[in-house]
Protein backbone atom coordinates (compact mmCIF):
# COMPACT_ATOMS: atom_id res chain seq x y z
CA UNK A 1 0.00 0.00 0.00
CA UNK A 2 1.51 3.33 -1.06
CA UNK A 3 1.74 6.04 1.58
CA UNK A 4 0.52 9.46 0.44
CA UNK A 5 2.36 12.60 1.43
CA UNK A 6 0.95 15.18 3.85
CA UNK A 7 -1.97 13.10 5.14
CA UNK A 8 -2.21 9.41 5.90
CA UNK A 9 -5.91 8.78 6.50
CA UNK A 10 -6.75 5.18 7.37
CA UNK A 11 -10.51 4.92 6.90
CA UNK A 12 -12.23 1.99 5.27
CA UNK A 13 -8.75 0.91 4.11
CA UNK A 14 -8.28 3.97 1.90
CA UNK A 15 -5.59 6.66 1.94
CA UNK A 16 -6.50 10.27 1.24
CA UNK A 17 -4.32 13.30 0.66
CA UNK A 18 -5.19 16.86 1.69
CA UNK A 19 -3.60 20.07 0.47
CA UNK A 20 -2.48 21.62 3.74
CA UNK A 21 -2.92 21.67 7.49
CA UNK A 22 -5.98 23.38 8.92
CA UNK A 23 -7.07 24.42 12.40
CA UNK A 24 -8.97 21.17 12.97
CA UNK A 25 -5.89 19.09 12.19
CA UNK A 26 -3.67 21.26 14.38
CA UNK A 27 -6.12 20.81 17.24
CA UNK A 28 -6.07 17.04 16.73
CA UNK A 29 -2.26 17.02 16.82
CA UNK A 30 -2.26 19.08 20.02
CA UNK A 31 -4.73 16.71 21.71
CA UNK A 32 -2.72 13.66 20.64
CA UNK A 33 0.46 15.26 21.98
CA UNK A 34 -1.17 15.85 25.35
CA UNK A 35 -2.22 12.19 25.54
CA UNK A 36 1.27 10.94 24.65
CA UNK A 37 2.94 13.28 27.15
CA UNK A 38 1.00 11.78 30.06
CA UNK A 39 3.72 9.11 29.91
CA UNK A 40 6.16 11.55 31.50
CA UNK A 41 8.06 13.18 28.62
CA UNK A 42 7.80 16.18 26.30
CA UNK A 43 7.61 15.94 22.52
CA UNK A 44 9.30 18.53 20.35
CA UNK A 45 6.78 19.34 17.63
CA UNK A 46 8.00 22.86 16.75
CA UNK A 47 4.57 24.44 16.89
CA UNK A 48 5.63 27.74 15.33
CA UNK A 49 6.73 25.78 12.27
CA UNK A 50 3.61 23.61 12.14
CA UNK A 51 1.35 26.65 12.17
CA UNK A 52 3.22 28.36 9.34
CA UNK A 53 3.96 25.49 6.99
CA UNK A 54 4.60 26.45 3.37
CA UNK A 55 5.23 22.92 2.13
CA UNK A 56 2.29 20.54 1.95
CA UNK A 57 4.35 17.35 2.05
CA UNK A 58 6.05 17.63 5.43
CA UNK A 59 3.37 16.34 7.81
CA UNK A 60 1.92 12.87 8.05
CA UNK A 61 -1.34 11.89 9.77
CA UNK A 62 -2.69 8.43 10.50
CA UNK A 63 -6.40 8.11 11.28
CA UNK A 64 -8.50 5.16 12.27
CA UNK A 65 -12.27 5.59 12.09
CA UNK A 66 -11.89 9.38 11.91
CA UNK A 67 -9.67 9.50 15.00
CA UNK A 68 -6.10 10.77 14.76
CA UNK A 69 -3.87 8.12 16.31
CA UNK A 70 -0.51 8.85 14.70
CA UNK A 71 1.44 11.88 13.46
CA UNK A 72 4.92 12.64 12.16
CA UNK A 73 6.56 15.78 10.79
CA UNK A 74 9.71 16.65 8.85
CA UNK A 75 11.48 19.88 9.77
CA UNK A 76 13.91 21.54 7.38
CA UNK A 77 17.20 23.03 8.65
CA UNK A 78 19.25 23.73 5.56
CA UNK A 79 21.02 20.53 4.48
CA UNK A 80 19.69 18.78 7.61
CA UNK A 81 16.21 17.43 8.32
CA UNK A 82 14.69 16.41 11.64
CA UNK A 83 11.79 13.99 12.02
CA UNK A 84 9.56 13.77 15.08
CA UNK A 85 6.49 11.57 15.50
CA UNK A 86 4.04 10.02 17.93
CA UNK A 87 1.37 7.34 18.17
CA UNK A 88 -1.48 7.07 20.67
CA UNK A 89 -0.42 4.70 23.50
CA UNK A 90 -3.43 2.43 22.86
CA UNK A 91 -2.41 1.87 19.22
CA UNK A 92 1.28 1.01 19.62
CA UNK A 93 2.93 -2.15 18.21
CA UNK A 94 0.75 -2.16 15.10
CA UNK A 95 3.35 -0.79 12.69
CA UNK A 96 1.76 2.66 12.53
CA UNK A 97 4.84 4.54 13.74
CA UNK A 98 7.01 2.62 11.29
CA UNK A 99 4.77 3.69 8.39
CA UNK A 100 4.85 7.32 9.47
CA UNK A 101 8.63 7.45 9.93
CA UNK A 102 9.23 5.55 6.69
CA UNK A 103 7.14 8.18 4.88
CA UNK A 104 9.19 10.98 6.44
CA UNK A 105 12.49 9.31 5.62
CA UNK A 106 11.37 8.73 2.02
CA UNK A 107 10.53 12.43 1.79
CA UNK A 108 13.98 13.37 3.12
CA UNK A 109 15.78 11.03 0.73
CA UNK A 110 13.90 12.49 -2.24
CA UNK A 111 14.91 15.99 -1.16
CA UNK A 112 18.52 14.77 -0.85
CA UNK A 113 19.23 16.00 2.67
CA UNK A 114 22.80 15.34 3.74
CA UNK A 115 21.74 14.51 7.31
CA UNK A 116 18.50 12.98 8.58
CA UNK A 117 17.98 13.14 12.34
CA UNK A 118 15.29 11.24 14.22
CA UNK A 119 14.13 13.01 17.39
CA UNK A 120 13.28 11.06 20.55
CA UNK A 121 12.52 12.46 24.01
CA UNK A 122 15.20 11.10 26.34
CA UNK A 123 12.55 9.68 28.70
CA UNK A 124 10.49 7.91 26.02
CA UNK A 125 11.09 4.17 26.32
CA UNK A 126 8.86 3.41 23.32
CA UNK A 127 10.82 5.80 21.09
CA UNK A 128 14.15 4.33 22.16
CA UNK A 129 12.82 0.83 21.53
CA UNK A 130 11.79 1.78 18.00
CA UNK A 131 15.15 3.38 17.25
CA UNK A 132 16.92 0.15 18.19
CA UNK A 133 15.03 -1.56 15.38
CA UNK A 134 16.25 0.70 12.55
CA UNK A 135 19.58 1.76 11.10
CA UNK A 136 20.62 4.81 13.13
CA UNK A 137 23.13 5.95 15.71
CA UNK A 138 23.09 8.53 18.50
CA UNK A 139 24.22 11.96 17.29
CA UNK A 140 23.61 14.66 19.90
CA UNK A 141 21.53 15.63 22.91
CA UNK A 142 19.57 18.87 23.03
CA UNK A 143 18.57 20.38 26.35
CA UNK A 144 15.62 22.55 27.27
CA UNK A 145 16.57 24.72 30.24
CA UNK A 146 14.67 27.20 32.42
CA UNK A 147 16.19 30.16 34.22
CA UNK A 148 15.76 30.39 37.99
CA UNK A 149 16.14 33.48 40.09
CA UNK A 150 19.85 34.12 40.56
CA UNK A 151 22.07 37.16 40.82
CA UNK A 152 23.76 38.11 37.57
CA UNK A 153 26.82 40.35 37.30
CA UNK A 154 29.89 40.91 35.11
CA UNK A 155 27.91 41.28 31.91
CA UNK A 156 29.56 44.45 30.59
CA UNK A 157 31.66 44.49 27.44
CA UNK A 158 29.10 43.22 24.95
CA UNK A 159 26.27 45.01 23.20
CA UNK A 160 23.18 43.54 21.55
CA UNK A 161 21.46 45.20 18.62
CA UNK A 162 18.68 44.06 16.25
CA UNK A 163 19.92 42.35 13.11
CA UNK A 164 19.53 44.24 9.84
CA UNK A 165 19.80 43.23 6.20
CA UNK A 166 23.40 44.47 6.28
CA UNK A 167 24.17 41.65 8.76
CA UNK A 168 23.12 38.91 6.34
CA UNK A 169 26.64 37.81 5.45
CA UNK A 170 27.71 37.70 9.10
CA UNK A 171 24.69 35.59 10.04
CA UNK A 172 25.41 33.20 7.18
CA UNK A 173 29.06 32.84 8.19
CA UNK A 174 28.05 32.17 11.80
CA UNK A 175 25.78 29.34 10.64
CA UNK A 176 28.63 27.91 8.55
CA UNK A 177 31.35 28.19 11.20
CA UNK A 178 29.31 27.41 14.33
CA UNK A 179 26.57 25.06 13.15
CA UNK A 180 28.26 23.25 10.27
CA UNK A 181 25.99 24.48 7.46
CA UNK A 182 27.22 24.38 3.88
CA UNK A 183 27.31 27.83 2.27
CA UNK A 184 24.39 27.03 -0.04
CA UNK A 185 22.19 25.77 2.79
CA UNK A 186 23.21 28.59 5.13
CA UNK A 187 22.04 31.12 2.56
CA UNK A 188 18.78 29.26 1.97
CA UNK A 189 18.17 28.90 5.72
CA UNK A 190 18.90 32.58 6.35
CA UNK A 191 16.50 33.67 3.62
CA UNK A 192 13.71 31.57 5.10
CA UNK A 193 14.37 32.76 8.66
CA UNK A 194 14.38 36.41 7.62
CA UNK A 195 11.01 35.91 5.91
CA UNK A 196 9.40 34.08 8.85
CA UNK A 197 11.00 35.68 11.93
CA UNK A 198 12.72 38.95 10.95
CA UNK A 199 12.63 40.59 14.40
CA UNK A 200 13.97 37.79 16.57
CA UNK A 201 17.69 37.87 15.76
CA UNK A 202 20.13 40.10 17.61
CA UNK A 203 23.77 40.67 16.73
CA UNK A 204 26.41 40.54 19.47
CA UNK A 205 29.15 43.17 19.48
CA UNK A 206 32.46 43.36 21.32
CA UNK A 207 32.07 46.89 22.72
CA UNK A 208 35.79 47.53 23.18
CA UNK A 209 36.68 46.83 19.55
CA UNK A 210 33.25 47.66 18.08
CA UNK A 211 33.19 44.40 16.19
CA UNK A 212 30.29 42.05 15.57
CA UNK A 213 31.21 38.64 17.00
CA UNK A 214 28.01 36.59 17.12
CA UNK A 215 24.23 36.38 17.12
CA UNK A 216 21.38 35.18 19.31
CA UNK A 217 17.70 34.56 18.60
CA UNK A 218 15.19 35.75 21.21
CA UNK A 219 11.62 34.52 20.72
CA UNK A 220 9.27 36.53 22.91
CA UNK A 221 5.78 35.21 23.58
CA UNK A 222 3.04 36.50 25.91
CA UNK A 223 4.49 35.02 29.12
CA UNK A 224 7.64 33.24 27.93
CA UNK A 225 10.93 34.04 26.24
CA UNK A 226 12.87 31.31 24.41
CA UNK A 227 16.53 31.66 23.45
CA UNK A 228 17.82 29.81 20.37
CA UNK A 229 20.56 29.92 17.74
CA UNK A 230 23.26 31.28 20.09
CA UNK A 231 26.53 31.55 18.14
CA UNK A 232 29.91 33.22 18.72
CA UNK A 233 32.62 33.18 16.05
CA UNK A 234 35.22 30.51 16.98
CA UNK A 235 38.05 33.02 17.40
CA UNK A 236 36.04 34.81 20.10
CA UNK A 237 34.92 31.74 22.01
CA UNK A 238 36.33 30.98 25.45
CA UNK A 239 36.75 34.67 26.28
CA UNK A 240 33.54 35.21 28.25
CA UNK A 241 31.52 36.87 25.49
CA UNK A 242 28.91 34.13 25.43
CA UNK A 243 28.37 34.22 29.19
CA UNK A 244 28.05 38.00 29.25
CA UNK A 245 25.64 37.96 26.31
CA UNK A 246 23.41 35.41 27.96
CA UNK A 247 23.31 37.42 31.18
CA UNK A 248 22.28 40.56 29.30
CA UNK A 249 19.42 38.75 27.55
CA UNK A 250 18.22 37.23 30.83
CA UNK A 251 18.26 40.60 32.62
CA UNK A 252 16.30 42.23 29.80
CA UNK A 253 13.68 39.49 29.67
CA UNK A 254 13.33 39.38 33.45
CA UNK A 255 12.20 43.00 33.43
CA UNK A 256 9.36 41.95 31.11
CA UNK A 257 8.17 39.44 33.68
CA UNK A 258 8.59 36.49 31.31
CA UNK A 259 9.67 32.97 32.20
CA UNK A 260 12.98 32.45 30.38
CA UNK A 261 13.89 29.25 28.56
CA UNK A 262 16.93 28.16 26.61
CA UNK A 263 17.27 25.44 24.00
CA UNK A 264 20.80 24.32 23.29
CA UNK A 265 22.92 21.43 22.11
CA UNK A 266 25.55 20.72 24.75
CA UNK A 267 28.23 18.38 23.48
CA UNK A 268 30.14 18.27 26.76
CA UNK A 269 29.79 18.98 30.48
CA UNK A 270 31.76 22.23 30.20
CA UNK A 271 29.26 23.67 27.72
CA UNK A 272 26.35 22.74 29.97
CA UNK A 273 28.03 24.35 32.99
CA UNK A 274 28.16 27.71 31.19
CA UNK A 275 24.37 27.83 31.14
CA UNK A 276 24.03 26.44 34.66
CA UNK A 277 26.34 29.15 35.98
CA UNK A 278 23.94 31.71 34.53
CA UNK A 279 21.07 30.20 36.50
CA UNK A 280 19.57 27.76 33.97
CA UNK A 281 18.46 24.28 35.00
CA UNK A 282 17.67 21.36 32.70
CA UNK A 283 13.94 20.64 32.45
CA UNK A 284 13.95 18.38 29.40
CA UNK A 285 16.22 16.50 27.01
CA UNK A 286 15.73 15.56 23.39
CA UNK A 287 18.04 12.95 21.85
CA UNK A 288 18.82 12.90 18.15
CA UNK A 289 19.79 9.82 16.17
CA UNK A 290 21.27 10.05 12.70
CA UNK A 291 19.60 7.82 10.16
CA UNK A 292 22.11 5.67 8.29
CA UNK A 293 21.30 5.69 4.61
CA UNK A 294 21.65 2.24 3.11
CA UNK A 295 24.16 2.08 0.27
Amino acid sequence: MKISRNLILYFYKELWELEKLNEVQLKEVEELQQICETEGFKLKLNWDTLRSRKRKDSDYFFYEMNRLIGFAAVYDFGDKAEICGMVHPDYRRRGIFTKLIDAGIMDCLERKYKTILLNAPAKSASAKGFLQSISCQFAVAEYQMKWGKTELFNYEGVKLRPSTHEDAELEIQLDIQCFGFSEEDARSFHKRMRADEPEQVFMIEDEEHRKTIGKIRVDRKSTETWIYGFAIFPEYQGRGFGRRTLKQVVLEEETRGNAIYLEVEATNAHALRLYEECGFKVIGQQDYYQYQVKS
